[in-house]
């Protein structure tokens, strides 16, 4: 449902935005690399982000420092397009940063200074309610559950987001360093994992959160729900295999010489949630869900073909590309 404007509906992500610093050479340790570049990031931020370069309409909620790397992020969702109305500013903590090293194989090693970052510290009182209430979509990942009052706030926003009628879209987002534990990571991802309707996981996050070594059928669906409508998950170059109520299948991935999976992710969910914000019908059909996910795959394969996470999100245009191209 477009509103009574013409106006796209939102799509509203929650959670942390933050600059990777990546090595200027790749296949190195960060130990070894001789200079780094400056790639904003953070999944949530990527996804608004994501779904703003796809001609959706976007905004994002989180907490960033009031230094220069703070206001430059947040001039960054500007540029996009995306609303800054939902973020605050913290005077006492940083912007948070993380070193990222791309193995050979275009996989990444991170490194984060968090102690605390200004994400960690945004409080339940400081979200802007109306935003969060304004969205068809409510976004979200699982680092924004490691530490209060973060916590909080993430629990609050999702509670006045599903209260107004928004879909709830989780993608965990696995980042093993940032928590005390991984007995801690399983228990806090699972937390909230009964009241998400949208929920996408890697093959590796699967296999994490389950505790098994394969990625089948079966697998997958020990973690469904009552209250789930769609479970998608990643395989990387090998497509995603989808969930729902009534069908299950696997969508076929795309080609692509990948340089860098960062934001392959994102770009996916980006793509996914502007193709469902407006009619989510589109999760009980099970031939129009197959072209949205082929959307979606082609919008994470074309993510792997540049650095870094915000240049490589794609645009309609190259979206449309590579689909008539295969």
């Amino acid at each position: 449902m477009a509103t009574s404007n013409g106006e796209k509906s939102l799509i509203v992500s929650f959670g942390e935005m933050l600059i990777d610093f990546v090595p200027t050479v790749s296949g190195v340790s960060l130990s070894e690399a001789p200079g780094f570049i400056k790639a904003p990031g953070g999944a949530p931020a990527n996804v608004a982000i994501a779904v703003s370069r796809l001609g959706g309409r976007a905004a994002f909620v989180g907490k960033l420092g009031d230094d220069e790397f703070g206001h430059m992020l947040a001039g960054i969702l500007k540029q996009n397009d995306v609303s800054a109305e939902g973020i605050n500013f913290d005077t006492g903590a940083r912007t948070a940063l993380a070193f990222v090293t791309l193995r050979s194989d275009g996989e990444r090693e991170f490194m984060f200074y968090r102690n605390p970052s200004a994400d960690m510290l945004l409080r339940p009182d400081e979200l802007n309610l109306d935003l969060i209430r304004s969205a068809k979509v409510f976004h979200y990942g699982s680092i924004s559950l490691i530490v209060e009052p973060c916590r909080s706030a993430h629990l609050k926003a999702m509670e006045v987001a599903k209260e107004a009628g928004a879909l709830l879209s989780y993608d965990p987002n696995l980042r093993l360093p940032l928590w005390p534990s991984k007995e801690e990571a399983k228990k806090q991802i699972l937390s909230i994992w009964d009241k998400a309707e949208v929920i996408k996981v890697s093959d590796e996050e699967l296999m994490f959160l389950t505790g098994s070594d394969s990625v089948d059928d079966e697998t997958a669906l020990s973690l469904w729900h009552d209250n789930l409508k769609l479970l998608l998950v990643t395989l990387g170059e090998k497509g995603c295999n989808y969930y729902t109520k009534s069908f299950r299948g696997s969508v076929d991935p795309f080609h692509v010489n990948a340089v860098d999976t960062t934001g392959a992710g994102d770009s996916y969910v980006g793509a996914l949630l502007c193709n469902i914000v407006d009619d989510r019908s589109v999760l009980e059909d099970e031939a129009r869900l197959r072209q949205v996910l082929r959307f979606a795959n082609a919008c994470g394969a074309i993510t792997t073909t540049k650095k870094g996470a915000i240049p490589a999100l794609p645009t309609v245009s190259e979206v449309q590309t590579l689909l008539n191209a295969n």
